[in-house]
C-alpha cells in the first residue's frame, strides 16, 4: 500500500492545499493542531470511557488499554449510551471549531463555512474485525451538494497497527459510488467493485488531519493493538451550497435533542451556531413536510415528521 502525501502546516498554501484535493481527493496535514487542544478533547472523552468500563483498571485513561470484555460498537445499546455521553461533551464539539482547522477548510470552501453540527466519534476497540468501517463515500450518508468535505482527527498518535483512516488517491474523480445496503447496518462499497486508484495509509499522529472530498473512498485499517483508537470525524462546506437538512437534527427515535446535548455546557458560544444562516436545505421544508405524509413505509413518515418538528 502507498504512503500518504504529506504536507507540514507551515507549508500550507492555498494553490497547494487545493491542488492536493483536486488531484488525489484528500490532504495529509501534519501539525496543523496544537496537541494541548487535541488532548484536552481526549482527556475528557476517556474519563467517560473509563467510567463506563471500556478501558481496563490500574492504567492512566489517557494511555487507552482496552478492556476486551466491554468490546461493542454501533449498533449495541451499551455502546449507544456511552458514545452519548461522548457526543454530548463540549470539548467533544469545540475541536472542529478550532481556528486552525477553520483556516484550512476556508481554502477549500470560502469564507461562508459551515461546520456540520454533529461531529462523529470513532471509539474503536482493538481485535474486532466486525466493528472495522469498510470502504463508502461520506456523500452516501450525507446528501446535498458532493462539494463537502471531511477533516478525520486522530486524537492520539495512530501508527499503522492501531488501525488508522485510508483512502483510494484519485477516487473522488469517478464520482459517486453504489453502495451495499441490503442487510447492512452501515451501507458500504462491495470489495468487488473495481475501482481506480491505489489505497494510501500511513501513520497519522495527534495534531495531524487528513482532509478529504465526500466522494473520496475511504476505510478504517483494522485496530491491532491493545488499547482503543479514539478519532473525529467532522464536515464542513459552503453554506449556500445544498445542505440536507437531517445533518442539524436527531430524526431518530432515541430522544437525542440539542438541548439534552447542550446541558452541561460552559459556554452558550456554539450553541445553535447555524441559525439564522441562510441556508439551502435538500430536501427542502415543503418537500419534508409532504413526505412526512407521503413516505413509505410508515417509519419514514415518522421519521420526517421527527426532522419537521425540529427544523420548525
Amino acid at each position: 500500500m502507498k504512503s500518504f502525501h504529506e504536507i507540514q502546516a507551515r507549508d500550507l498554501n492555498t494553490p497547494v492545499l487545493q491542488n492536493e484535493i483536486d488531484t488525489k481527493g484528500y490532504v495529509l496535514v501534519r501539525n496543523l493542531l496544537p496537541r494541548e487542544d487535541i488532548s484536552r478533547a481526549l482527556n475528557a472523552i476517556t474519563q467517560v470511557l473509563s467510567a463506563a468500563g471500556w478501558l481496563l483498571p490500574g492504567y492512566d485513561p489517557l494511555e487507552r488499554m482496552a478492556n476486551p470484555d466491554a468490546a461493542c460498537g454501533d449498533p449495541d445499546p451499551a455502546f449507544k449510551s456511552t458514545y452519548q455521553t461522548v457526543f454530548n461533551l463540549e470539548s467533544f464539539h469545540a475541536l472542529p471549531h478550532h481556528p486552525a482547522l477553520q483556516s484550512a477548510m476556508k481554502v477549500l470552501v470560502g469564507d461562508r463555512v459551515l461546520v456540520h453540527p454533529k461531529p462523529i466519534g470513532r471509539l474503536i476497540f482493538p481485535n474486532c474485525e466486525r466493528l472495522t468501517v469498510h470502504a463508502h463515500q461520506d456523500y452516501r450518508f450525507m446528501g446535498g451538494d458532493p462539494e463537502c468535505f471531511t477533516a478525520w482527527i486522530p486524537l492520539h498518535d495512530c501508527p499503522i497497527h492501531a488501525g488508522p483512516l485510508r483512502v483510494v488517491e484519485g477516487s473522488h474523480r469517478a464520482g459517486y459510488v453504489q453502495h451495499a445496503d441490503e442487510n447492512l447496518h452501515v451501507p458500504e462499497i462491495s470489495s468487488d467493485t473495481v475501482l481506480e486508484g491505489d489505497w494510501v495509509s500511513g501513520q497519522i499522529n495527534a495534531g495531524d488531519v487528513l482532509i478529504f472530498h465526500s466522494l473520496t473512498v475511504h476505510a478504517a485499517s483494522p485496530n491491532l493493538s491493545d488499547r482503543l483508537r479514539i478519532s473525529l470525524d467532522c464536515r464542513f462546506q459552503d453554506y449556500w451550497r445544498a445542505l440536507n437538512p437531517a445533518n442539524l437534527v436527531f430524526s431518530g427515535e432515541s430522544g437525542k435533542s440539542w438541548e439534552k446535548t447542550y446541558a452541561g455546557w460552559q459556554s452558550d458560544e456554539l450553541k445553535y451556531y447555524w441559525r439564522g444562516l441562510p441556508l439551502a436545505f435538500q430536501p427542502s421544508k415543503a418537500e419534508i413536510e409532504q413526505l412526512s405524509q407521503t413516505a413509505e413505509p410508515p417509519e419514514k413518515r415518522a421519521r420526517y415528521a421527527r426532522m419537521l418538528r425540529q427544523l420548525d
